[in-house]
């Protein structure tokens, strides 16, 4: 199976991307998790202001398979929140680099992101 992995984004091995974009990045996870995870029922966020850490577990994804924890690409914080997931958790699975995202980061530290996995590093992860 073939999972779509955007060029203009950065990865984490736990499967979240992050698109930057002038300061800020907006930050969700992959075709490949929302696929793993299978139908996603609820999402657990955290408030806009507060605080992220790279690295560091910032919400939860709720499947019909499992629970799994979301972990921050990047540290900054929390610019807007995708209020339309309390309601429409299924977004995660039908559109995961569109209307599926989850945070926007203002970000503390841009060099953060060369940190993380480039499109073709995680492509080759998930392959």
């Amino acid at each position: 199976m073939s999972f779509d992995v955007p060029e203009d984004r950065r990865y984490l091995e736990s499967h979240e991307w992050v698109r930057p974009d002038d300061g800020t990045a907006r930050v969700g996870i992959t075709d490949f998790a929302q696929d793993e995870l299978g139908d996603v029922v609820f999402v657990e966020l955290p408030d806009e202001g507060e605080d992220v850490t790279a690295g560091e577990e910032f919400g939860v994804v709720e499947s019909i398979k499992a629970v799994s924890d979301i972990y921050a690409p990047v540290s900054g914080t929390v610019a807007a929140v995708n209020e339309r997931l309390f309601d429409e958790p299924e977004l995660v699975n039908e559109d995961p680099f569109g209307d599926g995202w989850m945070l926007e980061i203002e970000l503390t530290d841009e060099d953060e992101l060369e940190d993380l996995l480039s499109p073709d590093e995680y492509a080759d992860q998930i392959a």
